[in-house]
This record gives structure tokens, sequence and C-alpha cells, in this order.
């Protein structure tokens, strides 16, 4: 990694797409800075789509997709995205799974959830699942074995498994945030990012652990100062580190965007 600052004027030239984790990457402390809402829509505003792709629960990517300036939501890890209507007003939403498949998802993770309970009462569900459609949510416990448990008994059901800063996520589906990354930007927005000058036309910010298949598939990647804290969890690290947290530190990745965004102008 080196420190964005370093980064060279033209470096982010190409990047006409930036997605970003939300949790402490857009935030910091679990708040949103005004500073950082600004960024969003000034990317926005200088031509950018900007799309966070989040494991947070479907209401909250519903609020999100509505009202801030983005041109959509990737939300629970990959299994939904969501986008303003056309005319400006409601929420057109696609889920990874059709209409059955997501009732039979829906139904399995509920069973597990109840089967994980049963037999970790230490378990405790995320105060905010019942916002969730397409995932399960679980409070990371401080105790490590524990948290251990947890992920085996996921695994043992056949779901998938990600830990963030925040929770321990179960999914089904075989998909994660690049997958449905890579089925939303070549179906709403004409970029193939299987494709080198599609890959290159997007940057990804993010902290954390369900960050890495993001990491190790873009160029242009850059975390916020805090995920020092998970680099040994992450195969491959970002390519650029801010020298702030949360928000702050996506500043500086928009800045560092537009910055040679202006410069490819001239």
């Amino acid at each position: 990694m080196q420190a964005l600052s370093t980064a060279d004027k033209e470096e982010f030239k190409s990047v006409r797409v930036v997605l970003t984790d939300m949790d402490e990457t857009l935030t910091h402390g679990g708040r949103l800075a005004a500073a950082t809402y600004g960024a969003l829509e000034a990317l926005q505003a200088d031509g950018v789509r900007v799309i966070p792709v989040t494991a947070a629960p479907a209401g909250w990517c519903d609020q999100m997709a509505r009202m801030w300036p983005i041109d959509g939501v990737i939300g629970e890890n990959g299994g939904l995205f969501f986008r303003r209507g056309e005319d400006g007003q409601g929420v057109v939403r696609q889920f990874w799974h059709d209409d059955l498949g997501r009732m039979e998802s829906t139904m399995r993770l509920q069973a597990i959830v109840s089967r994980i309970q049963k037999a970790i009462p230490e378990a405790t569900v995320a105060d905010d699942q019942a916002f969730r459609m397409t995932s399960i949510a679980f409070f990371i416990p401080r105790n490590a074995e524990t948290r251990e448990r947890i992920v085996a008994a996921l695994r043992n059901e056949g779901a998938d498994v990600a830990i963030n800063n925040l929770w321990i996520l179960g999914w089904l589906g075989g998909y994660d945030k690049l997958s449905m990354t890579r089925r939303v930007l070549a179906g709403y927005y004409g970029v193939d990012i299987d494709d080198a000058s599609g890959r290159d036309a997007v940057l990804y910010s993010g902290d954390s652990v369900n960050d890495a298949p993001m990491f190790g598939f873009f160029r242009h990647t850059v975390g916020v100062s805090t995920v020092v804290h998970y680099l040994d969890q992450i195969a491959v690290h970002p390519r650029w580190i801010t020298a702030g947290p949360g928000g702050s530190g996506f500043v500086e990745a928009s800045a560092a965007v537009m910055r040679s965004r202006a410069d490819r102008s001239r």
C-alpha cells in the first residue's frame, strides 16, 4: 500500500465509477459527516457514477437510494441493488435471486437462525435483522470462541459467510459484492469489468474483510486508514491508503478522483 497523498495527479484519470463500502468507510463511529455527503454529491456533479456496495440491510439501502446523491446501492453483501426510479420517485429493486429463489432463501435463512440460536445461546441477531431481505446478521461477540462457533455453524448450514466491523453475515447463493457489482455495472451502466478498460473505469474504497474480493479485483483501490486492522485477513491489500479514517478518508479519495478528472479535461 502507498499513501494516497503520494498518488500522481493523473492516477485516477480513467475513473468514471466510484464504488464504496459504507460502514466505517463513508461513516466513522457510525455517523455520516456533512463533508462525506458533500463528497458524494460533488462526484455525481462531476459526472462520476457513485454506488455504495455494502453489507447494510435492505431497509437502510431503500433510504439511501431514495435520498442520497448516489446512482444506486448494492446491499446485503450483493443480495440486492436498489436505485431511484426514472421519474425521481420510488425505488427500483433488483435481487440476486428471482422471486421464487428469494422466497426459498428467506425460509432457509430463518430456519438457520433458529437452529444457530438454539445451539449457541450467545448468538445475538443484529438489531437491524427485521430490515434484511436476503441475509442474516449476528452481532460480533467479544468472545473469539463464540465468534468461531457462529461462523462454523453458518458454513455447516451451507451459507456464505463474511465478517465486517459490525456483523457476522450469512446468505445463500454463492454471490458476493463483486458478483453483484459485475451484474449491476453491465446491466445498468454499460461497464464490463471483465474488460480491461471497464475495470480501469472503477475505483473501490473500503475498510474491512468483506471488501477483500473488491480489493483483489480492481486496480484502483483505496483503503481508509482503519483497514490496517484487517490486513492480516485480506489476501490482496488496497493499492492506496488514506490518512484519515472512515468518511474523512473517503473525502480524500473523492478529491483525488476529481483532481485527476480536472487534469484530464485540460
